[in-house]
């Protein structure tokens, strides 16, 4: 597929949001969870805090383990609470 039909598909399918994170459970079987870091400002006080989100990834062949650092992308709901897949492990 050349680089013009990938733009094309991008496009088509709409911007999918991506997140980097640390995975914090691969005990379920081609799932994992993964902690999101956030820095956001308080509502209240302006202070900057930490919020972290965990999100439910599709790990087909089981790849990350526990404590990987990992680049997950939005896709369309796999199951009740999975609407996340793992595109690639960036750190072990």
């Amino acid at each position: 597929m050349s680089e013009d039909q990938s733009v094309n598909i991008e496009s088509s399918r709409g911007l999918r949001k991506e997140r980097v994170g640390v995975v914090s459970s691969d005990s379920m079987d081609k799932t994992i969870v993964v902690s999101v870091v956030t820095r956001v400002p308080h509502e209240r006080f302006r202070k900057i805090v930490k919020k972290t989100t965990k999100l439910y990834a599709h790990d087909e062949e089981g790849v990350a383990k526990k404590g990987d650092k990992v680049r997950v992308a939005e896709t369309k709901p796999v199951s009740k609470n999975k609407c996340w897949r793992l595109v690639e492990v960036l750190s072990h």
